[in-house]
């Protein structure tokens, strides 16, 4: 039997305009619109003459595809127009998986965000005076609240008036922060603080374009007070610690604590400011994680101004926040920086939600802070009723101890204890068995360690056990 030319199967393809004409697409064109549907039609057919011409259809094979060409025109069209954003289960057991999201929000804030966007809002507006407001009080009074009577009668900062402001994320706080109170300044900073965060960001590039100078001290395992004391000058507009939030360095090290810092700051008359990175709003030894110091932990021993994230342990969303004394917050709102990083009214309605839920001190609102409080009995008795519905002859689950992490760059040296579904399918290697639970819907994100897979359901919320239930029956 003769063998058909690349040309003639070329031939066999329809145009685009008879794609369209067809009475199989009518029905999507009408939905979708003809701009989707050209588009997609012209993607399914270089498709086609791509596999021809690399040799890989026949003519039985064209066919084939153009009996179906108007299903795959119409899938096209589903997948161009479906969302790229769309949710997946964490069963990692790192809750604040930058990936994935960090923080996920608490119910209270969807509804709130849900409810303060759908029309308008007094975002900038005061109602009971008819004039202009400020966005940022919608928050400034929670924050007021947690932070003053925290602080109130305690440490060198017991009369201090906490103010607080909302910008981006973490690195546009130190920015803003720096740019306002060191510009053409310099800012003392010990050289083992001086890290480098998520993306390649390193925090020295980001305090460089705040127009502020660094005078590195100390060495990266060793700064001590004389250090910074000598480096004071004419020039000096801030001292600036920046908290390790996601390495250790152990051994012949030695660092300052941060009430020594503020009380040279004071002495000197100059500004301390601790970046905490993560930044918690609650006690983290109530969960068995010392050394990871809170908002209000840096603000009582000392510091005037502190830098901490919204998506990490406070558990809201994406933003920096700057909270300290009121005339320094006060210059940094005024700072025309400030309105180039501002956040929001969907920013401001989930963090105030969430920051109403540290005020009624019910924690466990807060997905990320009730993740870390789940005991490891708790997390095993979920583990095993999974694994009772999904053991079959070609899959087998065990149940192992395991770790979760905290993640987001907060406690590295921080785990908690858990129960792990150990997978293995017969004729699937560990990374094919998370590429399928990855291809299931929704995605099933686990992680692959010494050719097993692993799921913990610490970062799972309860509701979705049943759809990591149908991704392994599906193995």
């Amino acid at each position: 039997m003769p063998t058909t030319s690349k040309a003639d199967l070329y031939r066999r393809l329809p145009s685009v305009d008879e794609l369209l004409r067809s009475p199989e697409l009518a029905a999507i064109v009408s939905s979708e619109g003809q701009a989707s549907v050209t588009d997609a039609a012209r993607v399914v057919l270089i498709r086609l003459r791509a596999e021809i011409a690399a040799a890989r259809l026949d003519a039985a094979a064209v066919d084939l595809a153009l009996s179906g060409i108007a299903y795959a025109v119409e899938r096209q069209v589903r997948q161009a127009l479906t969302y790229s954003l769309r949710p997946v289960i964490n069963a990692t057991g790192v809750i604040l998986h930058t990936n994935l999201g960090r923080a996920p929000l608490a119910a209270s804030a969807l509804e709130h965000v849900r409810h303060a966007s759908e029309g308008y809002s007094n975002l900038e507006f005061d109602v009971e005076t008819g004039d202009r407001g400020k966005r940022d009080a919608h928050v400034d009074r929670l924050f007021r609240k947690l932070l003053n009577e925290g602080v109130a009668g305690e440490g060198p900062r017991a009369r201090l008036e906490i103010s607080t402001i909302v910008v981006n994320n973490n690195a546009a706080a130190v920015l803003l922060a720096l740019n306002t109170l060191a510009e053409d300044a310099e800012v003392i900073v010990s050289r083992g603080e001086l890290v480098e965060i998520g993306g390649s960001f390193r925090i020295p590039d980001v305090m460089s374009k705040s127009n502020a100078t660094l005078r590195e001290v100390g060495t990266t395992n060793r700064t001590r007070m004389m250090d910074y004391e000598r480096a004071i000058n004419e020039k000096t507009r801030l001292l600036l610690r920046v908290h390790r939030s996601n390495f250790q360095i152990i051994g012949f090290t030695e660092q300052p604590q941060i009430e020594e810092l503020a009380a040279l700051a004071r002495a000197r008359n100059i500004p301390l400011m601790e970046d905490l990175g993560s930044g918690a709003l609650f006690d983290l030894r109530a969960i068995g994680v010392s050394g990871e110091p809170g908002v209000l932990d840096s603000l009582q021993a000392g510091a005037d101004v502190v830098s901490y994230s919204g998506d990490k342990l406070l558990g809201g969303p994406q933003a920096g926040i700057l909270s300290g004394g009121g005339d320094l917050i006060a210059r940094m709102r005024a700072n025309s920086l400030f309105r180039a990083l501002r956040v929001d009214k969907l920013t401001y309605a989930a963090l105030e939600a969430t920051l109403l839920a540290y005020v009624k001190h019910d924690h466990d609102a807060i997905p990320a802070l009730r993740m870390m409080h789940l005991s490891k009995d708790e997390i095993g008795r979920r583990t095993e009723a999974v694994a009772a519905k999904v053991q079959s002859s070609l899959l087998t689950v065990e149940i192992i101890d395991g770790q979760s992490v905290i993640g987001g760059g907060a406690a590295p040296a921080a785990v908690l204890p858990t129960r792990l579904l150990a997978v293995i399918r017969e004729g699937l290697s560990a990374d094919e068995i998370s590429a399928r639970l990855r291809a299931s819907e929704p995605p099933v994100i686990a992680r692959v360690e010494e050719d097993r897979v692993l799921l913990d359901l610490r970062t799972v919320f309860p509701e979705q056990d049943e759809n990591v239930i149908a991704a392994l029956r599906a193995l």
